[in-house]
């Protein structure tokens, strides 16, 4: 149990937080959410103690003990992989270290042999002779095989070294777990192992994520910060959006009877609560909003930007075809023998190896050439590129947003261009920031908007949800899923993927599986078994 008791906070003068009361309790997975500057990687600190709040307190219960995940990933390169998992536990780790010194004395007394049975009695207590079985069982599930269990961490890559500190949170079941962005770097496998450790973890999970899907899975609750103020709802990130969306258009409809929106709300909850569930998870979060009342859902004042795509012209039949192509980067074949046909109507997310994805973008949109190969668009198809780094489009620039959008906009009228800026949230004087001063996230908005005003008839997109809050991510997945055209595209949003995609294909320098299936099919299909 976590309580949080009138909590204030304030950053550089102004407000971050105000007046916070909230209770965190076991057995229970809460979701924090809230836009970019929000303040939720801030709040995480104030519960795991490493920032002092102005005003309040964080009370703990006695002999429960909290574990984060680590954010500083080069901290244990000069420890072995299997003992900094199990450092997640200080108290076993502090017991080991004691007992050895003990057993190590040439001149072992009396009064040592009973700290050393005391020692022992407490560290069978804590299931200490399974400590490293344990540990490797972590780290096999997070995809760490046992030949680097024995290495330094120095030894590792840097993905590989996020998965090590995620198996040392996770060891010996704290009663309390804090994770922030636990997904990053995770294949799919890894995702889904987590996933299902999570839905059966008996403790207190508080994770921030920007993956729906994921929080959709092992949420109970949502920790909505919003305005100053953080606020616990029960249900997962859907019902949370959904609810609010529907409860802040019943309120503007002023002219509806309170009890018809009363009844518009109860018959949401019902069927959200009716839904089908694959989890003890989900069938405990289907409990919860069984007893949920209509005053419980509130609106949520959240702004979202607008994305939509329209089409110049309808494409042929002819669309994108690739014959052979290879191509080698440092020595490394990252390509290899690539064929395939891009259908009408193919939206195609494609998984796997970021570096294979990224070159065969890089060889289509023209910015590098195959080393074998060939490819060929179709006569009437246009397309637009967002490309996974956008940083040469923003160095030393010296233009503001509107001179840097109207560089790609054939209509140069500065009303004509703030439309589009304040589509992106990007009004009045912010339509005049620098635009080398930008954001990762307004970046990418920047680059949208920009995509946006080509009127393209299929749209190339890598990772364009890195960065991205998640109002924006849902702005974006909504703009995508209207868009008529065709699709190419990578990201590590699941439930973006999977909303979006009608055609799977999985590329490690040449293609493993070419499906046409939405995600969650292709995971249950080729991934899970």
């Amino acid at each position: 149990m976590i309580n949080v008791t009138d909590l204030s906070l304030s950053f550089q003068g102004q407000k971050l937080f105000d007046d916070v009361n909230l209770s965190f309790t076991k057995g229970n997975c809460y979701g924090v959410i809230g836009a970019n500057g929000a303040g939720k990687s801030t709040f995480l600190k104030i519960l795991e103690g490493k920032l002092e709040p102005d005003t309040g307190s964080v009370s703990i219960d006695k002999n429960e003990r909290m574990s984060v995940l680590e954010q500083d990933h080069n901290r244990f390169d000069n420890e072995i992989v299997i003992d900094v998992v199990m450092s997640g536990n200080p108290r076993l780790t502090e017991i080991m270290k004691e007992k050895d010194a003990l057993y190590a004395k040439e001149d072992f007394s009396e009064e040592d042999g009973m700290k050393a049975a005391a020692l022992e009695e407490e560290f069978m207590e804590m299931n200490g002779w399974e400590a490293e079985s344990e540990a490797a069982t972590l780290l096999q599930g997070l995809n760490i095989s046992i030949d680097l269990h024995s290495k330094f961490m120095r030894e590792l890559s840097g993905k590989e070294k996020v998965r090590v500190l995620l198996a040392k949170a996770i060891f010996g079941k704290p009663e309390i777990l804090i994770l922030d962005e636990p997904t990053n770097d995770l294949d799919i496998k890894s995702i889904l192992w987590l996933e299902n450790f999570l839905i059966d973890y008996e403790g207190t999970v508080i994770v921030v994520s920007h993956d729906r899907y994921f929080l959709n899975n092992i949420c109970t609750h949502m920790v909505d910060i919003d305005f100053r103020k953080i606020k616990i709802f029960v249900g997962n990130y859907d019902f949370w959006y959904e609810s609010s969306q529907l409860m802040s258009r019943l309120m503007k409809e002023q002219n509806k009877k309170k009890e018809e929106k009363v009844k518009e709300l109860q018959s949401f909850i019902q069927r959200f609560s009716a839904n089908k569930s694959k989890s003890k998870q989900a069938t405990s979060r289907r409990k919860l909003l069984e007893k949920i009342e209509v005053e419980d859902i509130q609106p949520s004042t959240r702004r979202y930007p607008f994305v939509g795509f329209e089409m110049d012209r309808e494409a042929g039949n002819q669309m994108l075809s690739l014959e052979g192509i290879s191509k080698t980067i440092d020595g490394v074949k990252v390509l290899d023998n690539v064929t395939f046909r891009v259908n009408k109507d193919d939206k195609i997310a494609f998984i796997g190896n970021e570096i294979s994805i990224t070159t065969l973008f890089k060889i289509i949109v023209g910015e590098i050439e195959p080393d074998e190969g060939s490819y060929k668009w179709g006569q009437t198809i246009t397309y637009s590129y967002f490309p996974k780094d956008n940083s040469k489009y923003f160095d030393n620039t010296g233009l503001n947003l509107i001179e840097w959008l109207g560089q790609y906009s054939k209509e140069q009228s500065e009303i004509y261009i703030r439309g589009f800026l304040g589509r992106m949230l990007f009004s009045g004087d912010d339509a005049l920031k620098p635009a080398d001063n930008l954001s990762g996230g307004e970046k990418v908005r920047m680059m949208l908007s920009r995509m946006m005003m080509y009127g393209s008839n299929i749209l190339v997109l890598d990772q364009p949800t890195s960065h991205l809050d998640l109002e924006s991510i849902i702005a974006l997945n909504n703009g995508l899923t209207s868009f008529k055209g065709n699709i190419l595209f990578a990201s590590h949003d699941t439930e973006f993927i999977n909303s979006i995609a009608n055609r799977i294909i999985q590329l490690e320098g040449n293609i493993v599986e070419d499906r046409t299936m939405n995600y969650e099919e292709f995971i249950e299909r080729f991934i899970e078994n």
